[in-house]
């Protein structure tokens, strides 16, 4: 009961502190939103910057200090009896009920409208999560998406001209009556250019004194801040997010976004992006430079509706799309849209000519994120997507939202129990449901949720109290773009999570890029798991991750982390594979397995030598003399040596150019266990595994190919050991002609083996997927076929030659 009056008592004597103090504008060197680097100290009448200058806005508060005031208190009228009457209803029935959520909804739609521009723009930023917010809610806020009021068309006329330079025909050979649609910030008109093909245009016009209202909003929303912040210093002072630079970031983009030309330079800068990596399906309007002023845009029209008027399943089909384009203005360029809402994305009515069906606009607040960040960021939806919360403790560190000293064995339950619901997708109401389902609280009887409320209770204080977490400001402005796309993917489809469906795009990053940052992550994937396996790759992880790529993901506890060890069931065909591992997606893969597949030649070839010559051995061995039925044995029994144990003299290649061959005399189990040396109990293993995977792609006759079973005939035994013997591997092993002769028996081999796999015979297989290559994949694949059957003969020599010199006569 007293809880109530002594919050606000503590609110009222933070705020009177605030009140008192001098306060700075936000600090843009220390900002993500991307901004005019001109610097140009451009001001209107009032002495307003027409971009974004913490100088000029802090002398406009200081001259303006009775305003700001009066704006405080307007401000403090609509949010404080909005507040008081929720904390009332909560603490009066313990919740929020069903039937006081429609009135409270239009009371804070009526208020956001009557605070203007600012708080507009926050309330249609939340219009858009059907996870958070009643549908009543939901409801109120989208009426904030069209139903500002326009201003006057007169007046729109006047400022074009005033902008411009000119009257309105020097540039448009006409204009619409009425605005085509009414913003927070500005209103746009459909016009069409003086260029003799009267081109269809969307002019953007900057509502009147909006800059105004918005600098006085920019002082209320700072103060605000250090009055949160005051707040929980107070009261959490183990917290270390800095509230204020969070929402100075907030702040400095929505000013930003009043800047035009400012929003062309993105708006171009975006559409460039899109084009140079090769997005399929969406596109930005073009801008007209010569028309762009900092109150007046001009660019391309382009037919179509938004979101926000779409079905759920248009918007369903639609979201995968935007989400790749989105993940790669974030990724791939660190320069992404940061307002994506319904209002920001248009179905276009047909496909453009580069047969684009989507458009983004409003490209006014963008925000630029480092390689570094965004590295760190790559690192943690991995270890996220794959409940590796011991490794996300290290990037939470990299990201600085963890201090180093973090107390891991605190920190990793918790993270468990916060961050595993939300990767199950579905937003906040899954979210919800998820954590009553943790702590015990879906029977809903009053004993389990008693119970479950207050394990969750000593949860939460653990985290306020223990763990000194902190939000990064620039998680302000990404924040915002990814609620606002979650919210918009939810709408399409209810179980929709952000970090499942981006670990595609993650992976197909991994195999693409020879960056080391990448490359170390990708080793990460591909090579954890069990000490015990010596650091080895694991085949089933690399097939997994390229399946992946491909969108296919095989996932573990209820379909909500990834798997890295299992293969999809409907996953990639073998010639999808292999073209997807000769292209340019997979640079940063075959950087990686370069020495990877240099070993497993060496392994299977070392297997396949030492069981091949061991069964032609004993297949060449001469019989023994018959016995006489009744007589025995008329020849006695002496012991004979078998043919591993004869020493035959052997040619032995030079390892030089030019370099003549010399003969060393040793038995076959001697030759063989310098060609071939024993695989360790290791490579014994591993082995296994490749086989195991040759046979489910090729079929068993390849796997006991692989394993070495029945690979050398008598005669193929004989035709190696004369090659040895009589010298026809003299001379240098590596030149072309031997690395042909390599290649040709590789491909009788291949021709033999009958047995069907996925793709029918290893012949079919092979040749079907041959086929599938552009000129430039098989020249690749050409390239790196020799080098390493090169390097395989120059190994086997060296291994021949080694420590010889006592030997050869």
């Amino acid at each position: 009961p007293g809880a109530a009056p002594a919050a606000a008592v503590a609110t009222a004597a933070v705020n009177a502190a605030v009140a008192m103090k001098s306060l700075e504008a936000p600090d843009v060197t220390k900002s993500y939103i991307s901004l005019d680097a001109a610097n140009v100290k451009d001001t209107d009448g009032d002495g307003l910057p027409l971009s974004y200058d913490k100088d000029l806005i802090e002398r406009y508060w200081r001259k303006e200090r009775g305003a700001l005031n009066r704006r405080w208190g307007y401000f403090v009228s609509k949010a404080v009896p909005f507040l008081t009457k929720l904390v009332s209803l909560f603490i009066a029935e313990g919740k929020i009920d069903d039937r006081h959520i429609p009135g409270l909804s239009e009371q804070a739609r009526i208020d956001l409208q009557d605070l203007g521009p600012t708080f507009i723009k926050a309330g249609q930023m939340m219009s858009v999560r059907p996870d958070v917010l009643p549908q009543a809610t939901l409801d109120e806020l989208t009426k904030l998406q069209d139903s500002v009021k326009p201003f006057e068309t007169s007046v729109a006329v006047k400022q074009i001209e005033s902008e411009l330079g000119g009257p309105l025909g020097q540039f448009f050979t006409s204009i619409s009556e009425e605005p085509v649609a009414a913003a927070s910030l500005a209103q746009v008109y459909l016009a069409t250019l003086a260029d003799g093909k009267d081109t269809k245009v969307a002019v953007k016009v900057q509502r009147p004194d909006v800059l105004s209202t918005v600098s006085k909003d920019l002082y209320v929303l700072r103060r605000a801040a250090e009055v949160f912040q005051g707040l929980v210093e107070r009261f959490a002072p183990q917290q270390k997010t800095n509230y204020v630079a969070l929402l100075n970031e907030w702040s400095i983009g929505f000013y930003t976004e009043l800047d035009f030309q400012n929003e062309a330079r993105n708006q171009r800068t975006l559409r460039d992006i899109l084009v140079k990596n090769d997005i399929k399906g969406v596109t930005v309007p073009r801008v007209y430079d010569e028309l762009c002023t900092r109150r007046i845009l001009v660019s391309e029209w382009m037919e179509g509706k938004k979101l926000s008027e779409c079905s759920n399943e248009e918007i369903g089909n639609i979201t995968p799309i935007c989400q790749e384009a989105f993940l790669t203005q974030l990724f791939e360029e660190g320069f992404f849209h940061a307002d994506p809402h319904p209002g920001n994305i248009l179905k276009l009515d047909k496909p453009t000519e580069d047969g684009h069906t989507v458009a983004l606009i409003d490209c006014g607040l963008m925000a630029s994120i480092s390689q570094q960040d965004r590295d760190d960021m790559i690192s943690a939806v991995i270890h996220l997507a794959n409940k590796d919360y011991a490794s996300l403790v290290d990037d939470f560190i990299d990201l600085k939202i963890l201090p180093e000293d973090s107390d891991r064995a605190a920190i990793i339950p918790l993270m468990d129990k916060a961050l595993s619901p939300y990767v199950k997708g579905g937003g906040a109401k899954k979210y919800e449901e998820e954590l009553k389902r943790m702590y015990g609280m879906e029977d809903g009887t009053v004993q389990s949720t008693v119970g479950g409320f207050q394990a969750m209770t000593q949860d939460a204080l653990t985290v306020l109290n223990d763990i000194p977490f902190s939000i990064p400001p620039y998680f302000a402005i990404l924040g915002r773009a990814i609620v606002t796309l979650e919210g918009v993917a939810l709408t399409g489809n209810p179980d929709y999570g952000i970090i499942m469906e981006s670990y595609p795009f993650i992976a197909r990053k991994l195999l693409r890029e020879d960056r080391p940052e990448i490359q170390r992550a990708l080793q990460e994937v591909l090579y954890s798991g069990a000490s015990e396996e010596g650091g080895k790759l694991k085949f089933t992880r690399l097939l997994a991750l390229l399946n992946n790529a491909a969108g296919s993901v095989k996932t573990q506890e209820g379909a909500a982390f990834v798997d890295l060890d299992a293969v999809p069931e409907d996953g990639l065909e073998f010639a999808d594979g292999l073209k997807f591992l000769l292209s340019d997606r997979a640079e940063s893969l075959r950087n990686l397995l370069e020495g990877e597949v240099e070993n497993i030649l060496d392994i299977i070839s070392r297997q396949i030598l030492r069981k091949g010559l061991s069964e032609a051995a004993v297949a060449l061995a001469p019989p023994r003399p018959p016995s006489i039925p009744l007589l025995g044995n008329v020849i006695p029994s002496l012991p004979l040596p078998t043919l591993d144990e004869l020493p035959f003299p052997f040619l032995i290649p030079s390892t030089k150019e030019g370099g003549q061959p010399s003969v060393s005399v040793m038995t076959l189990k001697e030759f063989t266990d310098r060609l071939a040396p024993a695989l360790t109990q290791d490579e014994e293993i591993y082995a296994i595994g490749l086989a195991e995977a040759a046979g489910e792609f090729f079929g068993q006759d390849v796997a006991e190919f692989v394993r070495g079973d029945g690979v050398l005939s008598e005669k193929s035994a004989m035709m190696v050991l004369s090659a040895l013997r009589y010298g026809s591997t003299g001379g240098s092993v590596t030149n072309d002609d031997n690395i042909q002769r390599a290649l040709q028996t590789m491909g009788s081999l291949a021709s033999r083996l009958g047995g069907e796999g996925q793709g029918g015979t290893l012949d079919d297989t092979l040749t079907s997927a041959l086929d599938g290559l552009s000129d430039t994949e098989r020249v690749r694949l050409d390239g790196i076929v020799t080098e390493l059957v090169r390097r395989a003969i120059a190994r086997s020599t060296e291994r021949l030659t080694a420590n010889l010199s006592s030997e050869r006569v």
